[in-house]
């Protein structure tokens, strides 16, 4: 059982959705939390609203550059042991496979595939060093089922969830858990800022989103599943929850039932 309090835990996309939620739950359960996103004066901000602010301290980066946020996350965490690494940054995509610039593409690699490979690498030497740690990924079951309109989302978050599992394989014999995690439908502003074909924001919900679990909710779950030391978590509620064991057992239904769906 992995235990929350009195860890240090680096949470990535902190300063909104799953990862606001997150980071006040974390900080509730009596965690020290590295709070990471672009946005240092929002991180700010929360890090001082939180209980034991003092606790916890802001590292600002930008997962678009993976190699510049590695750069600095490892100057600035050479002194500070990370017991739980929790990788929640990432972008959604809106738009057809035949309109989408390739540049797109790369964007959503760069966010949510080669930003968790690049803080990953950050933190699994010190990892194995201490005989023990925790790296989360909260990937998507978009990473399981692909469907229409989500071609490079999903497609990086395919790429996510593989490399969790060969990770996985890799870090049993050092005492090192890791666990992916797969959202359904979740309310938060996910698709409003997904891109588009062209890269600019979507701009407006979705229904679906609209209808999904709470992000709270979803942070609970998440929070579970790691101190459950569970590899893989899905956590949401109908179709998007159920989507890829039916996908196991009903491929050709889950074929048929995507290529109805408007997307």
């Amino acid at each position: 059982m992995t235990a929350i309090k009195d860890k240090t835990i680096w949470l990535t996309g902190a300063s909104s959705g799953i990862g606001l939620a997150l980071a006040k739950q974390l900080a509730d359960a009596g965690a020290a939390l590295i709070l990471t996103s672009r946005r240092e004066q929002q991180l700010e901000e929360l890090r001082q609203a939180l209980p034991n602010s003092e606790k916890h301290r802001v590292l600002a980066l930008d997962l678009a550059q993976p190699e510049t946020a590695q750069a600095a996350a490892e100057q600035a965490l050479a002194d500070t042991p990370v017991d739980i690494l929790i990788n929640n940054a990432g972008v959604s995509q809106r738009s057809k496979a035949l309109d989408t610039d390739l540049s797109v593409y790369r964007q959503l690699m760069e966010i949510d595939y080669f930003g968790v490979v690049a803080l990953n690498q950050v933190v699994m030497p010190k990892m194995i060093e201490q005989g023990a740690g925790h790296i989360v990924t909260v990937a998507s079951v978009a990473g399981k089922v692909g469907s229409k309109l989500r071609s490079g989302y999903s497609g990086a978050k395919f790429a996510v969830v593989g490399y969790m599992d060969c990770l996985r394989a890799e870090m049993a014999e050092h005492n090192v858990q890791v666990t992916s995690i797969l959202p359904g439908f979740v309310n938060t502003q996910i698709a409003i800022n997904a891109l588009q074909a062209d890269g600019k924001q979507q701009g407006h919900n979705d229904p679906e989103i609209e209808q999904g679990i709470s992000a709270d909710e979803c942070a609970a779950g998440i929070i579970q599943a790691i101190q459950a030391d569970k590899a893989e978590a899905i956590i949401g509620k109908g179709l998007s929850a159920l989507a890829p064991t039916l996908k196991r057992f009903f491929p050709g239904l889950v074929r048929r039932i995507t290529a109805k769906r408007e997307g």
